[in-house]
């Protein structure tokens, strides 16, 4: 089966864009999937993602990380969909699509995608001074004065691996806290690497530095080592809401693959 695809980044996140409103590819495989993101033998992305129609919204989001298995919420992989239907000709104003944790709003401007994130209900500080939090994906928060150097994925290895986490995995991001931005690396589960950056994770890094009083701005810059990216969010209680996330997302290039 040939697939025709599409190949899109935001900060160096890469992703496999398919257009499946015909739903011609619903039965791709968690093996086929895995192929096509190999990046010796496939095209190579972080992720995979499937275009479909929605009976309430403007589209549905469906996303699969590099192992081929359907996981939860990806933020640059949202910018990157709402680049990659305004690319397709579905221009408008405001967009609104499903994905797995719910509704989400985006806006194309220009050179910037905005994504609404899904709201964030709590932030857990946990015994040895490190956070935890959902921001649409599970993440690990570990504030560092220096990043990890080459240590840093056997680092966060540990922390995904560790008993309470093993199982579901989770995301772990060390976190720099600088006067005017925040600087951080993340390792994806499902990927079990590092990525050049994370969307969920920009955001949790950015609402986690708020909550302990690092930064008291609620508009935040996010160096990644793919660039840079902005998050807006608005306090509620011990929860945010209102939660943008927002930095550029382009197409590399397309082309068609047997599987």
């Amino acid at each position: 089966m040939k697939v025709q695809f599409y190949k899109y980044q935001g900060t160096g996140n890469d992703f496999i864009m398919i257009d499946n409103r015909d739903e011609k590819f619903s039965g791709l495989t968690r093996a086929q999937i895995a192929k096509i993101c190999q990046r010796r033998f496939g095209v190579g992305a972080d992720g995979l993602i499937l275009l479909e129609d929605s009976d309430e919204h403007d589209f549905k989001m469906v996303y699969f990380n590099s192992d081929g298995r359907q996981s939860s919420m990806c933020g640059n992989g949202g910018r990157c969909i709402l680049q990659f239907v305004y690319d397709l000709g579905m221009t408008q104003e405001n967009y609104a699509f499903t994905a797995i944790d719910g509704l989400h709003h985006g806006v194309v401007d220009r050179d910037e995608v905005c994504l609404e994130m899904t709201n964030v209900k709590a932030v857990e500080l946990l015994q040895n001074g490190d956070l935890f939090l959902d921001t649409g994906s599970p993440h690990y928060i570990v504030f560092a004065d220096t990043l990890p150097g080459d240590d840093f994925i056997a680092k966060a290895k540990d922390i995904r691996h560790s008993e309470r986490y093993n199982e579901q995995g989770v995301n772990v991001n060390f976190v720099k806290v600088s006067p005017r931005l925040l600087e951080m690396r993340t390792f994806e589960r499902g990927v079990e690497n590092e990525t050049l950056s994370c969307g969920t994770g920009v955001t949790a890094a950015a609402i986690s530095s708020y909550h302990s009083g690092k930064i008291t701005s609620n508009i935040i810059d996010v160096e990644t080592s793919g660039g840079k990216l902005q998050v807006k969010f608005k306090a509620n209680g011990n929860g945010y809401t209102d939660i943008w996330l927002i930095g550029p997302a382009t197409r590399v290039f397309e082309g068609e693959i047997e599987v």
